[in-house]
């Protein structure tokens, strides 16, 4: 398959079992070494070109930075017991204002790293109970409970890393 099914059609089925949490974080945990993998050697004209006007590889990286605020925030919604999950900008005007191809991938890996490295953190400081606390999401319009928010930020990763690694194969 060349292409990625656009994340907005997407639909998710949250029906695995709690005891997934360690091997959810695993993932999340990884994402910022397989993306640094993806780009390695990788010419800036390379990363920066726009296919059809579409985010090139930088901004796709950039993007997964933008998310890692709205991903601790919803984090902290299961904390606090909200009413719903913090709304996602779904315009995603962060991510085209930031003009991450003039940014230097550096910052941006290291950024992603750092912000990555604190979402982990932070659900590994919470009460297992936590886990299965349930919140509707407001696109999805389902219960998500905290460890399906996590698959679901798993599950972006890997959209954008396969969006990523389309984009380089030339495809």
């Amino acid at each position: 398959m060349s292409t990625v099914p656009a994340w907005f059609e997407r639909r998710f089925e949250f029906n695995f079992p709690l005891e997934l949490m360690p091997n959810l974080l695993a993932r999340l945990r990884g994402t910022p070494a397989r993306l640094e993998e993806a780009v390695r050697g990788t010419s800036a004209e390379s990363l920066t070109q726009r296919p059809s006007g579409k985010w090139s590889v930088q901004e796709q990286a950039g993007h997964l930075l933008v998310m890692e605020p709205l991903w601790l925030a919803r984090v902290e919604d299961y904390v606090r017991g909200s009413e719903g999950l913090t709304v996602a900008d779904l315009q995603n005007r962060a991510t085209d204002e930031a003009d991450f191809n003039a940014q230097t991938l550096d910052g941006i890996l290291s950024g992603f790293r750092m912000a990555r490295g604190q979402l982990v953190a932070r659900v590994e400081s919470l009460e297992p109970a936590l886990y299965g606390r349930a919140i509707p999401h407001p696109r999805l319009k389902t219960p998500m409970r905290l460890v399906d928010h996590l698959y679901f930020v798993a599950e972006h990763d890997d959209h954008h890393l396969a969006e990523m690694h389309r984009l380089l194969s030339g495809a």
